[in-house]
């Protein structure tokens, strides 16, 4: 059985030259502003998750 490679040349990664490692972290004043862009929505489930996520980092 013959076997045929497909080349294709113009295909390219979707992450060529961009940076993929770990992101870095939140600062303190985006959290704060996340935390009360929250509490200004009502958005009681939300925020509790999102205090969850920080408070376990």
């Amino acid at each position: 059985m013959e076997t045929t490679a497909i080349n294709t040349p113009g295909r390219v990664p979707w992450n060529k030259g961009k940076f993929t490692g770990q992101k870095p972290s939140l600062k303190l004043k985006e959290i704060w502003a996340i935390r009360i862009r929250l509490q200004l929505s009502a958005l009681t489930r939300d925020l509790a998750i999102f205090n969850l996520a920080i408070d376990s980092s």
